[in-house]
């Protein structure tokens, strides 16, 4: 049996109930907490859970820690946080539900906000809506998406119609799995960087086990498939920029070596191309992490955990 990876630092798993919904939220660190330190936010990436972060969070110092609040929640649809029946998803729940939640964790506190991939995106848009909220912003590898143009529209509200179609059908449901192990080897496989003993840990956060008819277990992923749907909006840079303009905090936005831009978009957008889009931002400083991939927090936790607190440690 695979060896299973051990927690330097144990989560208090909780539950608040926010706008209609019982939002699943980690929450690391001593208590009381030192006031004097803004709270660190984790906000986690598409098909990922809040437990993503932990070894990131095991990797950061003693010093680091001491007396810091770290608060990580389950997207609305992932993990242990309700789906509330929506059959669709759209980025200004998230802006909202980010927005109640430091409203129930810190009030009107500012914290250090750290974005994966959508959660990036995210973190990136809601730092231009709530400026006075965010002391620091690390985007990591939450690039954006291709710009689109309006006559694209018809054709997207089709497209979505067409997946709710599909979505209700059952068209769109997540492969189950037939044991943890069956699990945690998907994760391998998805992330190659990523060690057995992680993966399996992983697996016991990003599924659940649900019995069958026949007496059967199988593995839930934690995901709701309608995650899966094109969104009906377009994305709109230049909506997306005017948001980006309006950041008052430094930003550091981390990539990994291994860039999977060029898989997703293929000429649709590049590197360069965010990188250019980056310049609107008053304060953006841009770091590249050696021997990882998109999942940088699982691949180079140590590295990525140096760089925050060299970061956050600035005024």
């Amino acid at each position: 049996m695979t060896a299973m990876y051990t927690c330097k630092r144990v989560a208090r798993s909780q539950t608040v109930s926010l706008r209609h919904l019982r939002y699943h939220v980690l929450v690391w660190g001593d208590m009381p907490c030192d006031e004097a330190l803004a709270p660190l936010v984790l906000v986690h990436g598409w098909m990922d859970v809040a437990a993503s972060y932990q070894f990131m969070v095991d990797a950061f110092s003693d010093a680091f820690m001491r007396g810091r609040r770290v608060i990580a929640p389950d997207w609305r649809g992932f993990g242990q946080t309700e789906t509330g029946g929506a059959d669709h998803y759209w980025f200004p729940d998230y802006l909202a539900d980010l927005d109640f939640l430091l409203d129930h964790f810190v009030g009107a506190q500012p914290v250090d906000l750290v974005g994966h991939s959508m959660g990036g995106n995210i973190a990136m848009l809601y730092a231009g809506v709530r400026p006075e909220r965010i002391r620091h912003l690390v985007n990591l590898e939450g690039f954006g998406m291709p710009a689109t143009r309006p006559e694209q529209a018809p054709l997207r509200y089709g497209k979505w119609m067409d997946d709710l179609k599909a979505l209700h059908r059952g068209e769109l449901a997540l492969r189950p799995y037939d044991s943890l192990d069956g699990v945690a080897l998907r994760l391998m496989k998805t992330n190659p960087r990523l060690s057995a003993d992680k993966a399996h840990w992983l697996a016991q956060h990003w599924s659940a086990p649900t019995v069958q008819s026949d007496g059967s277990t199988q593995w839930k992923v934690l995901g709701d498939p309608a995650h899966k749907i094109v969104n009906a909006q377009l994305y709109r840079v230049d909506e997306v920029q005017a948001a980006w303009q309006r950041i008052s905090a430094p930003v550091l936005a981390l990539e990994a070596s291994t860039s999977s831009m060029a898989q997703w978009y293929q000429d649709k957008y590049t590197l360069d191309q965010y990188h250019e889009r980056l310049k609107v931002v008053a304060q953006c400083q841009i770091a590249v992490i050696e021997d990882a991939g998109h999942m940088l927090h699982h691949d180079q936790p140590q590295l990525l955990a140096a760089l925050l607190e060299a970061f956050l440690a600035g005024g």
